[in-house]
């Protein structure tokens, strides 16, 4: 298990050209939101944007629109048809990266429409939250991921996905097996978050107790999928993904401790985590 270190994440981190654009910063993608879910998905579209994207689209329900304009307006927003869950998910634009499952709910008709996505989609790909729950009542679903997409579980999450453990090293190796199986990366979150590349393993360094708390894991799908857009590869953006969600806890920890710290610290302090990186 490799460590991820600064040194490390520096040799990852890209300069951006000074005569760049927002049609060069990737355009990401972020799917999900339900009635009185709809925290999650603003949550992951404003980490997104503060990743470095150029452009970010929320695909959402209906009941979503005013929040998701209204909290973040450099995001644009696309509606389905339905109000309060999503049934069909179309669009037209051609993002770079697509993260998807924050606040989506697991009702028939988001279940529908996550099957239908899944047989069309061939971008690069993260999936959390309830679609990873959904994927784990049908298991079939997995052989339609696009290789090397980005699953991100909490260890509930995992369990339903791999089947149950004992140990730490059972945990370990039935996630190896799984990652293999489906050629996919699995970013297994927790205290230390680790990211597991088939046989290739990766241990996070950074992050501390703060970030045991709700929407963190929004945040960090967010971010992700922010780094996917901007062309980096599926697993270096889960391993400077991970590494800057817990930079920004220790960062933050002087000022918040870790009883007061709330999700959107993370997007605030990420500035200061990417200027520490770049020193």
């Amino acid at each position: 298990m490799q460590k991820i270190t600064k040194l490390s994440i520096q040799k990852i981190l890209k300069k951006t050209d000074p005569q760049t654009h927002k049609g060069k910063q990737g355009h990401a993608l972020l799917i999900g939101g339900s009635y009185g879910k709809i925290g999650s998905i603003t949550l992951s579209s404003k980490a997104a944007l503060h990743t470095g994207c150029g452009l970010v689209t929320a695909f959402i329900p209906e009941c979503g629109y005013e929040i998701v304009q209204t909290a973040i307006p450099e995001v644009m927003v696309l509606t389905d048809k339905e109000k309060k869950n999503l049934s069909d998910i179309a669009f037209e634009i051609i993002p770079q990266a697509i993260g998807i499952g924050p606040g989506i709910g697991q009702e028939q008709s988001v279940q529908n429409a996550l099957h239908h996505f899944l047989q069309t989609v061939k971008t690069p790909l993260v999936v959390d939250a309830d679609a990873l729950n959904i994927l784990s009542e049908h298991k079939e679903w997995l052989s339609l991921l696009p290789k090397n997409t980005i699953l991100t579980p909490h260890p509930k999450e995992l369990e339903r996905l791999i089947g149950h453990f004992e140990t730490p090293e059972e945990t370990l190796q039935k996630t190896i097996e799984f990652s293999l199986q489906h050629e996919i990366i699995i970013v297994m979150k927790g205290a230390p978050t680790k990211i597991i590349d088939g046989e290739n393993g990766y241990q996070n360094t950074t992050g501390n107790a703060a970030l045991a708390t709700a929407g963190t894991g929004d945040v960090l799908t967010g971010i992700i999928t922010g780094l996917l857009a901007q062309a980096y590869d599926p697993i270096q953006a889960a391993i400077l993904g991970v590494y800057l969600h817990g930079l920004t806890a220790d960062i933050a920890l002087p000022k918040t401790g870790t009883h007061a710290f709330i999700a959107s610290y993370i997007i605030k302090n990420l500035g200061k985590a990417y200027l520490s990186l770049e020193k």
